[in-house]
């Protein structure tokens, strides 16, 4: 129909009705799942028939049909362009009033015309980076202003049906997260939050604790008004976070202390089998100021502390709001930091657009954390029990160290831990120790490696073959299956102290011990520290890396910087995959590093807590 000076209209259909004013021209329905369907125009390539179904929106060119193929001089002359967009992959939608939409024609050249548009945003993946997401919008044009209006209400409403999205957030910046850009990467991002019309709250920090005392003293009410926190910076930023959030909410009983064991067998890496009667001294929590519950030298961090070594000190109303807050609240992370490994090992690539996009989209993945207790900073101090909660890896002897010499460079930015790192691997320090971990099934059928065996040394230049490894991606099946371990004992039980666990120890001296909750992807190591580690399988990774000549030691760093290298088949290094570990100095000490914060502890244990946390992410792609 012709109407306003002879401009062209087109009818809306709606579920098979017509709601345009004008009950002509009438666009047959070609699916019985279209929701809605008329003739637009597409910024940039001309008048399309628009098709909104159950899933998302669909568009066909009405100048350019699929069977023209026309070609000048052996170019096409058809215009390439997307033909849908899923809503799962829209995250915003704007009414963008009236203005010009751009129409090209066939052969050179193209139109202008002033119209009423709205312009859906939304996700495009990379066809050889799928980790890799980029923004695309597209402008749709009509004269009538109340088929835009119709289009638009219709849109909503199928975005509104994806509860999952957040609409409120709090957001920490850390301004001094890797080379200071931290407030830059906020800046770029920022318009994503808003097109997609999240509310956020944002806080710049201005000193190191800052984030981990806004988190510990939020109120419960405020933090419901939340749908999420997000953490602007690198992985130790988001550590203050979730030790601040945690530690003052999260109630359950702490793992065994080393003292808690008797040993059963004298070889070298003996059995050991708990006993019960055996208490250390209780915590003292009259005194919090001689008994910190994180090195106030590092970071200033002191909360009455949680659990105690015979079960949480909450009652089960607590331990219930806990759990609804967990399962509502979820975590977010735009890397910004020095290595940023959690966003690498969730997201599958380091990109702030793309951690920013699975933010607003609602993606969702649980995660694995690591309850690590220091009972003793030094061997001569009294038994306190201090908690910290990490993410990613805990580290001590090489790690320890590199974290400690970076502290001293930190006006070089970024670059200091590979300069602290060259210059611990040359003073090639040992620390002799004490591991006991709890034996899993995989480690009574897979031993590490058959140690004085030419056979063990073959399989372990060999290594596993590729098949064998099941590499955590998106709706990962290891990680949606509940562990053996976890079905042994009730949450408010006592952990890992029945008959049915078995511990093991072994003693000596060794350049690193580690213990990795992911596989800590990241640049300088493209296969992490274990590559088949899970997000949320309720496992640790125990790396034990015995003392050895320095070129060893080079080559298994060298095997880690590479894609596809086998850095744990030496005959030095030791992989125990367990939920729980003890650990005791002997003689000189270093300090263990946790997710890259410094943490003193002649004494500690540590256990997995799996899925404790929620992650806006949704795991790699293939």
């Amino acid at each position: 129909m012709e109407r306003n000076g002879g401009e062209r209209t087109s009818n809306v259909t709606v579920n098979g009705d017509q709601s345009h004013p004008d009950n002509r021209d009438l666009l047959p329905s070609s699916s019985s799942s279209s929701i809605l369907r008329s003739t637009l125009f597409l910024d940039n390539a001309g008048q399309v028939i628009l098709t909104l179904n159950s899933d998302g929106l669909s568009w066909e060119l009405l100048d350019y049909p699929h069977n023209d193929k026309s070609t000048c001089l052996g170019i096409s002359l058809v215009l390439q362009v997307a033909t849908e967009i899923k809503f799962s992959d829209v995250y915003g939608l704007e009414f963008n009033n009236r203005g010009s939409i751009h129409v090209r024609k066939r052969f050179l050249g193209q139109d202008s015309s002033e119209m009423y548009r709205f312009t859906v945003h939304g996700v495009q993946k990379s066809q050889s980076q799928p980790c890799l997401w980029a923004l695309t919008s597209y402008t749709f044009g009509h004269k009538d202003l109340q088929t835009c209006q119709i289009w638009i209400d219709q849109i909503n409403a199928s975005l509104n049906i994806d509860v999952g999205r957040p609409k409120n957030l709090l957001v920490f910046v850390n301004p001094m997260s890797g080379k200071g850009q931290g407030c830059r990467t906020w800046e770029t991002v920022a318009p994503i939050f808003s097109r997609a019309k999240v509310e956020t709250k944002v806080i710049v920090t201005k000193r190191q604790g800052q984030a981990f005392d806004v988190m510990a003293s939020i109120s419960h009410r405020e933090l419901n008004s939340y749908n999420g926190v997000v953490a602007v910076g690198g992985d130790g930023f988001f550590n203050e976070i979730l030790n601040g959030f945690l530690l003052s909410r999260h109630k359950a009983p702490l793992p065994p202390s080393p003292s808690h064991f008797s040993q059963y067998s004298g070889s070298k890496d003996s059995v050991l089998v708990h006993n019960p009667n055996e208490k250390i001294a209780e915590t003292a929590h009259k005194n919090e100021d001689h008994s910190p519950l994180l090195d106030s030298v590092h970071t200033g961090f002191g909360l009455p502390i949680n659990g105690t070594e015979d079960g949480p000190c909450n009652t089960e109303d607590q331990e219930l709001e806990f759990s609804l807050l967990t399962e509502r609240l979820r975590f977010g992370i735009i890397p910004a930091g020095s290595t940023d490994a959690i966003v690498m090992c969730t997201t599958g690539t380091r990109d702030p657009l793309t951690s920013a996009l699975h933010i607003v989209l609602g993606k969702h993945v649980r995660l694995d954390l690591a309850q690590v207790v220091r009972w003793k900073m030094t061997a001569t101090s009294d038994t306190e029990p201090c908690v910290r909660y990490v993410a990613s890896f805990a580290g001590y002897g090489f790690y320890g160290d590199v974290i400690t010499e970076s502290e001293k460079y930190r006006w070089i930015g970024p670059r200091r831990y590979d300069y602290a790192g060259t210059k611990v691997f040359l003073m090639h320090r040992s620390y002799e120790a004490e591991v006991a971990y709890v034996e899993t099934e995989s480690e009574k059928t897979s031993p590490t490696i058959e140690k004085g065996h030419l056979l063990g040394r073959i399989k372990a230049a060999l290594g596993p073959d590729k098949s064998e490894r099941v590499i955590c991606r998106m709706n990962c099946s290891v990680c949606n299956t509940k562990p053996v371990h976890a079905l042994m004992r009730s949450p408010r039980s006592k952990p890992y102290s029945s008959p049915e666990h078995r511990w093991l120890k072994c003693k000596g001296n060794f350049l690193s011990v580690g213990a990795a909750v992911i596989s800590n992807r990241n640049e300088k190591a493209p296969d992490g520290l274990v590559a088949d580690a899970h997000l949320s399988d309720g496992f640790l990774h125990l790396l034990l890396v015995r003392d050895c000549p320095r070129a060893s030691y080079l080559w298994h760093l060298t095997q880690l910087a590479r894609k596809g290298g086998k850095p744990l088949n030496f005959e030095f290094v030791e992989h125990h995959k367990t939920p729980a570990f003890t650990f005791t100095s002997i003689g000189n000490e270093s300090v263990w590093n946790l997710d890259g914060e410094p943490f003193v502890a002649h004494q500690l244990s540590a256990q997995v807590c799996r899925g404790l946390v929620s992650l806006f992410a949704s795991g790699p792609e293939v």
